[in-house]
This record gives C-alpha cells, structure tokens and sequence, in this order.
C-alpha cells in the first residue's frame, strides 16, 4: 500500500469490518459452511479475518455468524491476535449485515462489509475502500469485466449489448460512512426491499457509491469448483503468509 495512503488512513475516524460468515454455504455441497473448509491447512474463515488484522487499517471487527457454527468459529477466533465481537446471522445476508450493523461501536466512522467466503482480499483492497468511502461516502470494490455483456428479455434473447468500458464486477470490501449505511438497511426494513448487496441498498436512498479498484484474486468461493481454483491459486503465487509457518 501507498505509504502516504496508510498514513492518511490511520490518523482519519475508526475503521470497523463486519465479516459475514453466517451462510450455509449449500451451493458448495460441502454438508457444512463453506467458510469452515481448509485451504491449506489454514480455514477460510481464518485466512479472511487474518487479511483485515494484517492490514493495519481496521480497528474492530464485528464477525456474524450462524448460532450452529458457534463452536468451531470459537475454535478459529481462539488464536488469532484479536478480540473479536459476534452477531448471529438472519436468514438471509441482508439480514445478518444489518444484524453486524446494531453491534458497531459508538466511535466508528467508516464501516466495512465483506463476505467471509473471499479469502485473498488485501491491505491494498481495504485501503482503497476505506479512502473511497472517506472520500465519496459509500465505495465498492470490484473490476472491469473483460467479457461483452448481454441482456436479454425472460426467453432469452438479446436486447441490448452495453459498453463494457462501463461495466464492473462487484466484489467485497463495500465501505460506507456508518450513518449513510445504517440509514440505508433501516429505509430497506421499512419499505421491503431485498438487495443483492450492500451498496444496492445505499443506491435506493439516492447515495452515489464510487467503484474502486478490487483484485482479480478476490475471489468469492461458492463451489467446490471455487474450492480447487483457490487451491491451485495458493499453490502457484504468494497468497501464502508468514503466520503459516508459527
């Protein structure tokens, strides 16, 4: 990370993450919650909380999980050089974020939601999330697609190609202003809206949410087949970490 950013960042309002961890994880067809599984040795789960310690840039770290997985989150959390603070999860992800949301501190400015089930985020990615949303109010990660996209109608046929210079993959940190954020999921419980994400939900009260650079590692593991490309990810560049080897 840029020198002058992470100073920027650490004199700036507190930082706080919430980690959603709550899935069931059915589409992976793994019997338990994708975010137990092991990558080499080391859980999903550790290895994301781990990234958001090692950062530097985070000063709590709210972690929702389901009240079945209690037990073995206890077992993960245990080791790590953290005190961690815990929300039980809903049925469904809106529910457990807004969940994490009631459990912030008092002090805290900027919030960070990410998905337990991407591992490789990085210092640079929650930087850049951080300063995005300092700067704009609400920021998400993601990338450029490198596909031509389509829509279509119900049957299937094409009604449009848009330019996919303006196109984006939404990935996870999504770092919001703690007020802006909190206003978003009340004013989606009062009025029923379902979003497919955090930064959908900010959009419906009218909050401009800047993309910002996330990283093509940044990948969310929902299948098995998401479970070897990870392995073969960290067999092949230096996504290990020097905390493996203590």
């Amino acid at each position: 990370m840029n020198k002058d950013m992470d100073l920027r960042l650490n004199k700036e309002g507190a930082v706080s993450a919430i980690i959603v961890a709550a899935g069931k994880g059915s589409r992976a067809g793994l019997g338990f919650n994708k975010v137990l599984a092991v990558l080499n040795g080391v859980p999903i789960l550790e290895r994301t909380i781990r990234a958001f310690i090692d950062s530097g840039l985070v000063r709590e770290i709210i972690l929702v999980i389901s009240p079945d997985d209690e037990e073995m989150v206890g077992k993960i959390i245990g080791k790590l050089p953290c005190d961690m603070v815990l929300a039980y999860g809903g049925s469904r992800r809106q529910e457990s974020v807004y969940n994490g949301l009631k459990k912030l501190s008092s002090g805290t400015d900027i919030v960070l939601i990410h998905d337990a089930a991407r591992p490789f985020v990085d210092a640079d990615i929650i930087g850049r999330c951080i300063e995005g949303a300092r700067r704009y109010g609400a920021a998400c990660a993601g990338m450029p697609v490198k596909d031509t996209i389509k829509y279509t109608d119900p049957e299937g046929y094409i009604l449009q190609t848009p330019d996919r210079s303006f196109v984006w993959s939404a990935q996870t940190p999504q770092a919001f202003r703690k007020e802006l954020i909190i206003r978003a999921h009340e004013h989606a419980v009062i009025n029923g809206i379902m979003g497919t994400d955090d930064a959908m939900l900010a959009e419906q009260i009218g909050v401009r949410v800047k993309m910002v650079e996330g990283g093509s590692r940044n990948i969310k593991i929902t299948s098995k087949d998401d479970l070897l490309w990870a392995e073969a990810m960290l067999k092949n560049s230096d996504l290990n970490t020097s905390w493996q080897d203590k």
